[in-house]
């Protein structure tokens, strides 16, 4: 599995998976091209056998204090095994190495296992918009995540995580990676899709 970076070449790919993740809001493509274009975020692709099965960005200004998580996707057979997760973290630590002290999304009301994976990290609800979601009329829980407390946090030397050399290498003990995704209209800033700019997001939330 691969984790790079993704580029203007990855257009036809990411939409393809941004339509089947998000059939009734997907971003249109002129939408995703801008996002990728754009100096304000940063959107990575995962890759395995060489082809796309997740992707995920984040709007983060240079020096600012405040960033978003623009959308997550994941391809359902791709979903389950912690590239989710590895996705989301991935793009907190770029936002954290942005200088951004908080980072806010939005997910809908209607994915409880997304909603799961963000408290699981960190994140709070702090507000919901109604019917932010459409043509579904759903619900958008706004969350928020202290991003220099989480980044504290995985600092911190974890003392169950050290060798122990009196323990012997299990071959058949392979990491599992994650999955996530973003839903909507408009991508924007204040979280994972801020509809006071810019297009919409797909929610942050086709994972797992």
């Amino acid at each position: 599995m691969t984790l790079r970076t993704a580029t203007p070449e990855d257009l036809d790919a990411i939409m393809a998976l941004e339509r089947a993740s998000f059939p009734t809001d997907a971003w249109s493509d002129a939408m995703m091209r801008e996002e990728l274009r754009s100096p304000h975020g940063r959107y990575l692709v995962l890759e395995e056998a060489g082809r796309l099965i997740g992707y995920g960005g984040i709007r983060a200004v240079h020096g600012g204090t405040d960033a978003d998580i623009q959308t997550i996707a994941l391809a359902e057979s791709a979903r389950g095994r912690g590239r989710g997760r590895g996705l989301l973290r991935s793009l907190l630590t770029e936002a954290g190495d942005r200088g951004a002290r908080e980072v806010f999304l939005e997910v809908r009301a209607d994915n409880p296992v997304a909603q799961a994976l963000y408290v699981s990290e960190g994140f709070a609800e702090i507000a919901r918009r109604p019917n932010y979601y459409q043509p579904d009329g759903v619900d958008a829980i706004v969350m928020r995540l202290d991003l220099r407390g989480w980044l504290a946090a995985r600092a911190e030397p974890n003392p169950a995580a050290e060798p122990n050399p009196a323990a012997e290498p299990n071959p058949a003990a392979e990491p599992n990676p994650a999955a996530e995704q973003n839903p909507a209209a408009e991508p924007n800033p204040g979280a994972e899709s801020n509809p006071a700019t810019e297009p919409a997001a797909s929610e942050a939330g086709a994972c797992t």
